[in-house]
């Protein structure tokens, strides 16, 4: 199978899946939910291309285990976190800007917001871990094997920093204030961190074959995206709102790369 039927193939099963969970929130009418869809899509993206290709077996195998690792707890958490805390605000607030804004209603506003957009998104990012499988060689080396490493500590980074998000979440003293302990006493985002470590580590494997060197605008995109975009942008816009002390953490902490915090 060539790149471009792989390819093609892949991403009309990915448009399959959208359109079969956009008529489900039709339903529901809360499209919170694509967040998970968005880690799990990868997954089922990354399976896609390892029956459709015959690339080197080992880096096929560690390319499929560190992505389905990483979506499948990310998908999880999400799943959880929606069902503990219901509706995104995010979502909600986008699509009624949407409607006062152009007379949108829910069906227009969610296909065109978010999933005609996060279809692309989540198709690019993931290129590492389809392009990555196709060549048979060479095989994996010390590329690789950093990669691997890099892949890894940012699961743990991004697992650590929910766990510690969800437990300070959880205790209602501390309702109005900043989490600055832990992996977030280090970085404002380190969930977001080490959720880039993950895909890029995810290219370095993959770049070791001839066609996954071409899979960098995935870790490009996500990393434009984290910071710039989605990520990083909306979290702290709404923090610095609402949070008195947000400011003074801001100062004193880095803003997404882990490092020691600045003297008060």
């Amino acid at each position: 199978m060539t790149v471009v039927q792989l390819l093609a193939t892949n991403a009309a099963a990915l448009i399959a899946l959208f359109a079969l969970f956009w008529l489900v929130t039709l339903k529901t009418r809360d499209v919170t939910p694509i967040d998970s869809v968005w880690a799990l899509g990868m997954v089922a993206l990354g399976w896609t291309s390892f029956v459709q290709s015959s690339g080197d077996p080992t880096r096929k195998a560690l390319l499929m285990t560190i992505c389905t690792i990483w979506g499948v707890r990310l998908g999880g958490y999400l799943l959880w976190r929606w069902r503990r805390n219901g509706p995104d605000r995010r979502y909600v607030t986008m699509f009624s800007k949407a409607k006062d804004a152009k007379g949108w209603g829910f069906n227009q506003a969610s296909f065109r917001l978010v999933y005609a957009i996060q279809a692309p998104l989540l198709f690019i990012v993931c290129l590492p871990v389809q392009l990555g499988q196709i060549n048979p060689a060479p095989p994996v080396g010390a590329l690789g094997e950093v990669g691997a490493a890099i892949a890894v500590v940012g699961i743990l980074l991004e697992t650590i920093a929910d766990l510690q998000l969800a437990a300070f979440r959880r205790d209602a003293a501390n309702a109005g204030k900043v989490l600055s302990s832990g992996l977030w006493r280090y970085s404002r985002h380190p969930n977001y961190f080490g959720e880039a470590c993950v895909w890029w580590g995810l290219y370095l494997i993959a770049a070791e074959s001839m066609t996954g060197r071409w899979a960098l605008f995935g870790p490009v995109l996500l990393t434009y995206t984290l910071l710039k975009w989605s990520g990083v942008p909306t979290i702290e816009g709404r923090m610095k709102r609402k949070k008195p002390d947000y400011e003074a953490y801001v100062r004193r902490t880095s803003g997404f790369v882990p490092w020691f915090p600045k003297s008060a």
